[in-house]
């Protein structure tokens, strides 16, 4: 076993591999070994190296036989949002746990049938909904990272991707799958100093996926460099007839398109974002951005979003109304836990099923979602949000109208500890604050690392692009990262 092969990229890992220095099976192996050595990080609800290995097995005849594909012989995370045939797949919450479905989620599919092979089934929040991944029912995820600020807390990997985001940091992974429902690939990316893509709304297929709020959950990849992303997008993508919301667009090749040469293209630097108060930090990284992008041959233009500062109440009404819709499935009938207690009616069933199956966080966003799509609450709350969102859209498409991307943070903050905003849920949500108006006006968007703050901790900067245009978002997150020079990564106390 070579323990170094846990160091490269997806890229040097398929390439390396067809280039005849290593076997696929050594790649799984030192991958494999790394999981079971980082169980503190608590970065898997499941492993599976028996996957992992058999994919690196059928890679090697593959290659072999020369038939091989875009991912022979690289094993990834796949968050367990995504269903698996016959793995367990829980959505980080006690009403799934035990359920192996008998299908394959859309996005897993397209991975295995490009050659990679699954390392395991990575922890996040319950259903998706949380910026820490303190709300999983299987524990804490704890960052890889430690501040050198003289304390030792255990500090949050971001969420809900941040199975995923911990996982690749520690190099138990080269690169895994996440789902961006407000910020939950681009947040946790910067908490850990990794990249991450949220594509155009569509680009992925949902099916299969656990759904938290149908009109924004999107899936896409994470890693540790641009490139990685572009690779795994690529296959990742693509029109599915099952999904009504797909794109029926063809999945261009991000990869060879990559160029760091911005000559011609202007970047807008969004007049609202610059709140008061802003991290000293944060505002120092994103000025270097903006030096980087220019120095990248971008002109550099101010744009306005004077809506974005509504996007996080809309949001926050938008989401949980569709999740309330989306899990009153789990209900103890058809599959998932059921909690029958003795004598009890259906109605009891419910009752007990749902109490028992949901953590507090799910319970507040149902509660919240019931009650701003109630009657006598619907046009206030719900169809005034869906407005707002609108208004949030024409924004963008009016600032894309004088520049190409826009750059702005990921996040208003470096990784915090766990517990530090478990008791103020206001605290928690404002965690979203950059990251929410793409997503709700289904744009891309990707967080790649900035710098580090006066802590020692990660910094992401946050591109969005036009709808449809990843290739513009992905080559400014390349100027950015060849700039950037970020090599920084977590010493190993785990």
């Amino acid at each position: 076993m070579r323990t170094e092969l846990t160091d490269l990229t997806v890229a040097e890992i398929r390439d390396g591999f067809r280039a005849g220095d290593f076997s696929a099976r050594e790649v799984a192996e030192a991958f494999n070994a790394n999981v079971a050595a980082a169980k503190a990080l608590n970065a898997f609800i499941v492993e599976t190296p028996e996957h992992a290995l058999a994919a690196a097995d059928q890679a090697d005849k593959d290659k072999a036989a020369g038939t091989l594909k875009p991912l022979s012989g690289v094993p990834i995370g796949m968050k367990d949002l995504f269903c698996t045939n016959g793995v367990q797949t829980t959505a980080a919450s006690h009403m799934l746990e035990g359920f192996k479905p008998t299908y394959e989620s859309t996005v897993s599919q397209k991975l295995w049938d490009a050659g990679a092979g699954m390392l395991g089934k990575l922890n996040l929040d319950q259903f998706a909904m949380g910026s820490s991944n303190e709300t999983s029912y299987f524990g804490n995820v704890i960052s890889p990272w430690r501040s050198k600020n003289g304390g030792n807390a255990p500090l949050a990997p971001g969420g809900s991707s941040g199975g995923s985001s911990a996982a690749i940091a520690a190099r138990l992974c080269p690169a895994a799958t996440g789902t961006d429902t407000g910020g939950s690939i681009r947040q946790p990316a910067a908490f850990t100093g990794i990249s991450g893509i949220k594509p155009t709304y569509g680009r992925c297929s949902r099916w299969g996926i656990i759904a938290f709020a149908s009109s924004l959950d999107q899936a896409g990849p994470m890693a540790r460099t641009v490139q990685d992303c572009a690779i795994m997008l690529e296959n990742m993508a693509g029109f599915d007839a099952r999904d009504s919301t797909s794109l029926d667009l063809a999945v261009p090749q991000w990869e060879a398109g990559l160029s760091a040469d911005l000559k011609g293209k202007k970047v807008g630097i969004p007049r609202e974002y610059r709140v008061d108060g802003l991290d000293a930090d944060v505002a120092r990284v994103w000025d270097d951005g903006i030096a980087w992008l220019k120095d990248a041959g971008a002109e550099i233009v101010e744009v306005s979003l004077p809506h974005s500062k509504y996007a996080l109440p809309a949001y926050y009404i938008i989401a949980p109304a569709e999740a309330s819709s989306n899990l009153a499935r789990y209900d103890g009938v058809r599959y998932g836990l059921r909690d029958l207690p003795d004598g009890a009616n259906l109605q009891d069933m419910y009752a007990a099923t749902r109490a028992a199956g949901f953590g507090p966080e799910v319970k507040r966003r149902i509660i919240i979602g019931t009650y701003v799509l109630s009657a006598g609450f619907y046009d206030a709350y719900y169809t005034q949000a869906q407005k707002v969102r609108t208004l949030i859209a024409r924004d963008f498409a009016t600032a894309f109208e004088s520049c190409d991307v826009i750059l702005a943070p990921t996040a208003p903050s470096a990784a915090f500890a766990l517990g530090d905003k478990t008791a103020d849920p206001l605290a928690m949500y404002l965690n979203d604050v950059f990251a929410v108006p793409a997503s709700l006006a289904g744009l891309p968007a990707m967080s790649v690392p900035g710098g580090l703050s006066k802590d020692g901790l990660p910094l992401g900067l946050q591109i969005i692009g036009p709808a449809f245009d990843e290739q513009s978002v992905l080559n400014a997150g390349l100027a950015i990262e060849q700039r950037a020079g970020f090599t920084a990564r977590a010493e190993k106390w785990w």
